[in-house]
């Protein structure tokens, strides 16, 4: 098309000549800036000039190292098993589906109840011992454990109690490389930093890990069996840890990979109806290894008490502390004894209705939660010293649990 145009330009005059030349160069002149221009914008975009593409590529991660979390995971995620509970048909009539779904040849008569998680704690004379909520393994007729590695064991019943949830188990040690080791929970601070691992919602989702951190160190809730049935209060951690169905009977752990406590319950609602998130609790490990111990040796757990009923100081308003109680105002802690059992160890020792208790085995008491720790940290037979206020006046005394 230049060349027809260039024709055209000769056949005209040659004043015409000079606009001939000046079109040429700036036709050349304007060409130039155009290939610069495509090739300047081939380089800032060629996506969009050439419509060439580029493939998108992953780099190195900038996290650097093993996180502390992953450490802690590590150190302690092959102790934490899945607890599956073995219990006999109960439906009625025939069951065209009554063989699907059996764990092994071994237990073929029996089907999956429910699962839950366990810890491995301890080896002895070729066996492993595993800790585990009482509710996990309740009415079970057989017992099966479900190592990390996918190794699936029969394991024995040891003992079960009742009312701190928790059982013991055994199983055949030769397949386990490794046990967990617990650690003082009475050093757990609040706003600490811990992981919760299980298998929630079943084996399928075996050696999960949520974290979270420790909401408060002691809180006292209502503790019940399967049934409903009241067990009294429970003295348990609470974190914010995800602990669903399933996690029961797992380990939460501090970030050195030490066990501080046994998850035990989830608060899914509260009265209201209200959905509530983020509080799971745990049975503490000092509590735990109190437990465990007594069930690996008797295969039951007895306990010591006082033999009264008691409510916090601090619900009692304080004209019934200065009025009924006879207090001053500087003692504002202790627990209240609302009855004492006749013959008991309490009113063995001379104790009252409406006695104070703030002190005892040398430590204060601020709630009933602190003087149930202090009985639970001894067995049946153990004398402490109790200080107690009555009329106003402190006095002390021995009691044997």
């Amino acid at each position: 098309m230049n060349g027809v145009l260039l024709m055209k330009f000769k056949q005209q005059n040659s004043n015409q000549g000079r606009i001939i030349l000046i079109a040429l160069i700036a036709g050349l002149f304007g060409g130039g800036i155009g290939a610069y221009g495509v090739q300047y914008m081939e380089n800032r975009n060629p996506e969009i000039t050439t419509g060439k593409t580029t493939q998108v590529q992953v780099t190195d991660s900038d996290v650097k190292g093993t996180s502390q979390a992953t450490k802690a995971f590590n150190q302690t995620s092959a102790t934490v098993v899945s607890v599956i509970n073995l219990q006999k048909q109960t439906s009625s009539g025939w069951d065209w589906f009554s063989n699907v779904n059996k764990d092994d040849d071994d237990n073929s008569n029996l089907t999956k109840a429910s699962e839950g998680s366990g810890v491995i704690y301890k080896k002895a004379n070729n066996d492993a011992y595993i800790v585990t909520n009482n509710h996990v393994v309740e009415d079970s007729n057989a017992v099966q454990v479900l190592l990390s590695n996918g190794t699936k064991l029969n394991a024995s019943v040891v003992g079960t109690d009742k009312t701190s949830d928790l059982a013991v188990l055994k199983i055949k040690a030769d397949k386990v490389s490794k046990v967990a080791a617990f650690a003082n929970s009475n050093e757990v601070q609040t706003g600490e930093s811990v992981l919760a691992i299980g298998s929630p919602l079943g084996s399928q989702y075996a050696t999960s890990v949520t974290e979270g951190i420790i909401s408060a160190t002691k809180r006292e809730v209502q503790s019940t069996d399967e049934a409903g049935n009241t067990l009294g209060k429970a003295t348990v951690m609470q974190t914010d840890a995800a602990i669903n169905p399933g996690n029961s009977g797992g380990a939460l752990i501090n970030m050195a990979g030490q066990v501080i406590g046994i998850n035990s319950m989830k608060l899914a609602s509260s009265g209201s109806g209200t959905e509530v998130e983020g509080m799971g609790f745990a049975i503490p490990s000092n509590i735990v290894v109190n437990i465990i111990n007594q069930l690996e040796k008797n295969g039951k757990v007895e306990r010591p008490a006082l033999g009264i009923q008691m409510v916090d100081l601090s619900r009692i308003s304080i004209a019934d502390q200065e009025s009924r109680l006879k207090l001053s105002t500087d003692t504002n802690s202790g627990v209240v004894l609302l009855k004492v059992e006749s013959n008991g160890p309490a009113a063995n020792a001379g104790l009252q209705k409406y006695d104070v208790i703030t002190n005892a085995d040398g430590k204060e008491i601020q709630n009933s939660s602190d003087l149930q720790g202090v009985i639970n940290a001894h067995k049946v037979g153990d004398t402490i010293d109790v200080t107690y206020y009555r009329d106003g006046k402190s006095q002390n005394v021995e009691i044997k649990l």
